[in-house]
């Protein structure tokens, strides 16, 4: 019961053929060695993992270890891309890195060990291949010295974030006499198979983000012990500006604050005297060093500047005397600009504007000091520190929002010189409209924002949704509403574009630019409000308008593929499930959830798993087509990735993934491209009933499990009208029906359960807690 439905979910991501990277290589199996390793197998690039000989016996032992971390970790996508990792160690297997076209080196930050194994890769490998040090702190050029030209010609530093799979951002340093064609594999590798946004940095300590990030929560803790203020507070301070809610001191126990003597310890002795980090010195402020030597290291050792009570409830450290105490939260809303305005934060005169500003102004003083040095222009540092911090904006940007002007002024006040770059910036900013700044001073026109949709001729629209012009005849369906739910405007517009289809465009692609979501289909508040407005039959005529539109979609005479990312939950999993193909972003979250809110899918998500099952392989008739789309909508649960959506067979096999974001649009416009020579639209199909007897075997196991109060009695109502669905009604067995008289069972179905109390209390314990109310 509830196994996948599709037992092959990995294969290569699109684009990975254009990459030049058939087989990878890393070596070092901690956790970011295997986590690298895992992303790789991830796009389905079979990979060589690596590590010194195990003590035990078992000569894999270190590299399968990493494996099984990774698998408890989450590091796989789906469990079998662990498949596409070979375990081995460097003294039996060294030989293995002459089938890589990419070698990573990811063992400890030991510049002789390192040196030590180049030397023996470079002997292994085929010339031309790629070989990158994760290093964070040894500069590529003492790397390389003395390992000959054609080595340093192929060898880049490629520092990844940890992990591997969640972090988005990969610095990338090169060197002056670094190969191009190298170069551009490893361009191509880190976007296309890795999913990587990707940062050019110069070959100084720390390069971009750790340089600037350190700096920062430097400054952050130890002002706040200047200044007297709580952990509580600085880190309410820090999430009004933007910084991700666990602020300096949060971050600092996730970090790790064993790592501080380390981290920052070694970038201040790689950095001259007159770096300004050196006045912030974290390693040696007393209260650092007395928690670093009770082993209170943070979330690792369960205390560090919070940690949890015997109650419970969390503590935070009292500054002054190292004792915890109960914690004492901040609400934003009480700070200056009430959490939202960084300039009236940022101007107020109390003790939380003086540490914002003293923060952030020195803060945006050492980024523009040495932003020439690390980079070449200010987007570049604020991408960095966005995707290597989890920072909403970077520190150039926050400048921007503060004010450049105030910033110069506080640091006039403070005696400090103002510098150039900031002088540059002048009143209209960092990011001044049309411009990019670089970090010499000078400005140039600004790169497009990534994206099919910028620019994108808008052909029909309103409010909550669009149709646009991609080119090439083909139109995107864009929805613009909170999360890219279905409010009644976004069918009007479908409505509108339906009938244009093969006249104002020859494809369509359903698609958006939007960080968060494809679409969360329907909105569950608006759900209640119209049948508390309208009764029921409002509601059955909102569901039964979604099913005539998304069968309408499927059925029109042009291709239709959707472009599905983030989350993609009941409707907007419906949607698309109506497409010709999907191509989904890596990271997709995707699924049937409606039995979590004492619902079963509505707009043909039923209807379209049965198809799914039926034209699957291994499927014996209409029980097990019938089986196998009950296993995967009864639980409601959803995918934590597109290859687990493949596992459930919402993506098919000819569906295709892209492991960087910005590729989606592009990669479903090249899709829908694809299908158009000769397109026709598919005889509808007919769905063969399983019946009662089939209906009794679904709910068999679930009888059960309520007998035994393993479920509840709801649980078993809802299976039950789900069953109902799923075998065709009132059908008898091998009796044929059409998509919609399917769908009307759904609708029955989803109206009966609509109208009981107990799907009521489901959908506002949603809408309260965010979490399933099992009634």
């Amino acid at each position: 019961m509830n196994a996948p439905v599709n037992l092959s979910p990995v294969s290569q991501a699109l684009g990975a053929a254009e990459t030049g990277v058939a087989r990878a290589a890393v070596v070092g199996a901690g956790s970011m060695g295997a986590g690298i390793a895992a992303q790789f197998a991830n796009a389905g690039i079979p990979v060589d993992l690596l590590d010194i000989p195990g003590k035990d016996g078992n000569r894999n032992g270190p590299a399968e270890t990493g494996i099984a971390r990774q698998l408890k970790a989450g590091g796989f996508m789906a469990p079998e891309a662990a498949a596409l990792v070979r375990p081995g160690n460097v003294e039996d297997h060294l030989d293995r890195l002459a089938q890589a076209d990419w070698i990573v080196e990811a063992i400890i930050e030991d510049l002789g060990l390192k040196r030590d194994l180049y030397q023996r890769i470079d002997a292994v490998r085929r010339p031309g291949t790629a070989v990158t040090s994760n290093t964070s702190t040894i500069p590529r050029a003492a790397l390389v010295q003395g390992l000959g030209e054609a080595f340093a010609q192929d060898f880049a530093i490629s520092h990844f974030f940890n992990p591997p799979r969640v972090m988005r951002l990969l610095e990338i340093v090169g060197g002056p006499e670094s190969a191009p064609d190298t170069l551009a594999r490893i361009r191509a590798g880190g976007q296309a198979l890795l999913g990587k946004t990707l940062v050019d940095c110069r070959d100084t300590p720390g390069f971009i983000a750790n340089r600037i990030g350190c700096f920062w929560m430097a400054v952050g803790m130890l002002e706040a012990m200047r200044q007297e203020l709580t952990v509580e507070e600085a880190d309410a301070v820090h999430a009004a500006m933007g910084i991700p809610r666990t602020g300096v001191f949060g971050l600092a126990d996730l970090v790790g604050l064993d790592l501080i003597p380390h981290v920052w310890g070694s970038l201040m002795a790689a950095l001259p005297p007159e770096d300004d980090l050196h006045r912030f010195d974290l390693p040696g402020n007393a209260l650092v060093r007395r928690l670093v030597a009770e082993g209170r290291h943070g979330r690792k050792t369960g205390a560090g500047f919070y940690r949890r009570a015997k109650d419970g409830t969390r503590e935070a450290l009292d500054l002054t005397t190292g004792e915890y105490r109960p914690e004492r939260p901040v609400d934003g809303k009480t700070l200056p600009g009430v959490g939202r305005d960084l300039a009236a934060l940022v101007a107020d005169e109390g003790r939380f504007g003086r540490y914002a500003a003293t923060v952030l102004s020195t803060l945006v003083d050492y980024a523009a000091t040495n932003a020439p040095d690390i980079a070449g222009d200010v987007a570049a540092v604020d991408t960095a520190i966005e995707l290597g911090y989890s920072w909403r904006e970077g520190p150039f940007r926050l400048a921007d929002r503060a004010g450049t002007a105030a910033l110069a002024d506080v640091l006039k006040a403070a005696a400090r010189p103002v510098p150039a770059l900031l002088t540059a910036a002048g009143s209209g900013g960092f990011h001044a409209e049309g411009r990019a700044l670089s970090t010499d001073g000078a400005t140039r026109s600004a790169p497009p924002a990534p994206g099919l949709l910028t620019g994108a001729a808008p052909i029909l629209g309103n409010p909550a949704a669009q149709l646009r012009d991609l080119g090439d005849g083909v139109a995107c369906f864009q929805m613009a509403t909170k999360m890219n739910t279905f409010a009644p405007e976004v069918f009007d517009l479908l409505e509108e574009v339906i009938p244009r289809a093969g006249k104002d465009f020859a494809a369509l692609v359903i698609g958006n630019d939007d960080p968060r979501a494809f679409s969360a289909g329907a909105d569950l508040a608006f759900i209640l409000r119209m049948v508390d407005t309208g009764g029921i039959e409002a509601l059955g005529a909102y569901i039964g308008r979604g099913q005539r539109l998304f069968l309408a979609l499927k059925r029109m005479p042009v291709p239709v593929v959707a472009a599905m990312h983030g989350f993609a939950l009941g409707g907007g999993c419906e949607v698309a499930l109506h497409a010709d193909a999907i191509v989904a972003h890596a990271e997709l979250t995707t699924g049937l959830p409606e039995t979590n809110v004492g619902l079963v899918p509505g707009w043909g998500g039923c209807t379209q798993m049965l198809l799914r099952a039926a034209a699957g392989t291994g499927i014996k008739g209409p029980v097990g087509v019938a089986q196998q789309a009950f296993d995967v909508i009864q639980p409601g649960t959803v995918s934590s990735s597109a290859l687990g959506a493949r596992a459930m067979g919402i993506l098919r096999p000819g569906d295709g993934i892209v492991m960087l974001r910005d590729d989606l649009l592009p990669a479903a416009k090249r899709k829908v491209l694809a299908l158009m020579p000769g397109y026709a639209t598919a005889e509808p199909p007919l769905i063969a009933a399983g019946g009662a007897s089939a209906k009794a075997g679904l709910l068999a196991p679930l009888s059960a499990s309520q007998r035994a109060d393993r479920i509840s009695a709801t649980d078993l109502a809802i299976a039950d009208l789900l069953a109902t669905v799923l075998t065709g009604g009132d059908a008898g067995p091998g009796a044929f029906l059409i998509e919609e008289e399917i769908m009307a069972l759904e609708l029955a179905a989803l109206l009966k359960l609509a109208e009981t109390p107990q799907t009521r209390a489901r959908m506002e314990h949603m809408l309260r807690t965010g979490k399933p109310l099992r009634n």
